[in-house]
């Protein structure tokens, strides 16, 4: 990135692309004895970052079965260990207890709720004659998880505290949010801008607007666009200034804020949150990734409804915005970070009969269509894939009224319920979950609103679709006793693109 970008770019200064730079060639001079790959695992909220991030240590380290992963397949890889991670200042994440919680226990691990690291270190043998004779290879695999959230802040950067609130407003106020966002709409009328700063009016504005960005995220409405990220999972953060802002109703022309105005206190905050929380978290552990993938649960936005696919769409776009794709060579990795190649993978599959998995991965396609078109003028690789990191379900084929159906085989999580019944969490049932429409072009806005003709497309699908929460399998054993890795769809090939260049 030369000076001209750096002023262009309102997500860096010449002074941290400087510390950057620096961060880097520290880096690469520990790579020149085993090199590294940084990969950020991400996704909006329910994606599975932490099922897919345990159960690929879990097949890497335990050989599970992975056809597509050229260096598997091939017998190439000779073991993968973990390591102690490079970043003592990170949490690490906690494969050990995420495994114990998806194989003995059979639950679903807690959800990401801060950026934490794993180092996975994979051995293997080259396919060059050149290479394999310069002796083994070694790779460490860095695995960096945070929440998708997170990312929506990033664009925040670029735009100033009236920008910020033009456009939460504009959302709020849309046609499918009014509803929810009623009591903040209310609280925001009764405010005044101008009124001398106050920290119970702050507090009692930023509370409201909060609830109405969590109300956003349930499961009926499953809205994806709702910066601040931090507001709804603060941490340590909970109850700060920095954190304790909401958007006002500023006037296009407005003049500035006077010193000492509940605007003047709301800006301070809203700059303070840029700084001390969104800054940190880019220039520590964005802008220092490789490759990335980006998990979504296009599923559940459809189960949702219009509004939701639509608002998810825009969250993508704006995610890859402040991604910073391109072409890798070995000058660009040492002095400035690309990611080179990003993977946007919906989750979830084995909620489907493989037959739709090719429709469910048309529609992530057509959702992610402008992202994708960015990184790959910007040099970068792009892939989209249908997957289950870990397979909860088995496929069969029932008879019903005289007609054979393909269906899914599992057990439902207790209390999950279809058709009047409940379930306990015991019981295997066979269902037949319905069909992804034919045309993912039909599911999609035309416009600001949603039209009429958009609306029978989506109840039709939600009319043929039956989604349950599935506990996660129970695996075989061998005749040693040994236990078997997690089963997945196509996480092999989630691999193969990520990092089996690196192991070639």
């Amino acid at each position: 990135m030369n000076a001209l970008e750096v002023l262009l770019n309102p997500l860096t200064t010449l002074k941290e692309e400087s510390r950057l730079a620096l961060a880097n060639l520290a880096d690469a001079a520990v790579d020149l004895t085993v090199p590294s790959v940084r990969l950020g695992v991400t996704g909006l909220a329910r994606a599975g970052k932490t099922v897919f991030l345990t159960a690929l240590v879990h097949n890497l380290v335990h050989g599970g079965r992975l056809p597509l992963f050229a260096a598997a397949a091939g017998h190439r890889m000779t073991g993968a260990q973990l390591q102690p991670q490079p970043d003592d200042a990170v949490p690490r994440f906690d494969y050990e207890a995420h495994v114990q919680a998806l194989v003995k226990d059979r639950v679903w691990p807690d959800s990401t709720r801060q950026v934490s690291e794993l180092r996975l270190t994979i051995d293997y043998e080259s396919s060059s004659y050149f290479y394999r004779k310069l002796g083994p290879g070694r790779l460490h695999l860095d695995l960096i998880d945070y929440p998708g959230e997170w990312l929506l802040d990033l664009p925040l950067l670029g735009k100033d505290y009236a920008t910020f609130s033009a456009e939460a407003l504009t959302r709020a106020r849309a046609q499918n949010r009014t509803d929810i966002a009623a009591p903040f709409l209310k609280a925001l009328e009764e405010t005044d801008p101008a009124a001398p700063e106050s920290e119970p009016a702050a507090q009692t504005l930023a509370k409201s607007f909060k609830s109405y960005l969590a109300a956003c995220r349930a499961d009926a409405h499953a809205l994806s666009m709702l910066p601040p990220g931090r507001f709804l999972m603060p941490g340590d953060l909970d109850g700060s200034p920095a954190l304790t802002f909401a958007p006002l109703d500023i006037a296009a022309d407005a003049a500035p804020a006077r010193s000492g105005t509940l605007r003047a206190m709301m800006e301070r905050r809203y700059e303070a949150y840029k700084t001390h929380v969104v800054r940190p978290f880019f220039r520590d552990h964005f802008a220092r990734l490789d490759r990335q993938i980006v998990l979504v649960d296009v599923l559940h936005a459809l189960n949702a409804g219009p509004h939701a696919i639509t608002d998810l769409e825009t969250a993508l776009s704006e995610v890859l915005g402040a991604f910073r794709p391109g072409k890798r060579s070995w000058l660009s990795s040492i002095l400035t970070r690309r990611i080179d190649r990003i993977l946007f993978a919906a989750t979830k599959a084995d909620h489907l009969h493989r037959t739709d998995h090719d429709r469910l991965q048309a529609i992530l396609k057509r959702l992610v269509a402008r992202a994708e078109e960015k990184a790959r003028f910007k040099g970068a690789e792009v892939d989209v894939l249908a997957m289950a990191a870990v397979r909860a379900t088995r496929e069969a084929t029932v008879k019903h009224r005289g007609e054979e159906l393909p269906a899914i085989l599992g057990t439902p999580l207790p209390g999950e319920r279809l058709n009047g019944d409940t379930y306990d969490g015991k019981s295997e049932i066979a269902m037949f979950p319905g069909d992804l429409p034919e045309d993912p072009e039909s599911l999609f806005v035309k416009g600001d609103s949603v039209s009429e003709d958009v609306r029978p497309s989506f109840q039709a699908a939600q009319a043929d679709l039956q989604f349950l929460r599935f506990r996660p399998p129970e695996l075989d054993t061998t005749a040693e006793g040994l236990t078997l890795s997690l089963p997945h769809i196509r996480l092999d090939r989630a691999l193969e693109f990520l990092i089996g260049d690196r192991l070639a």
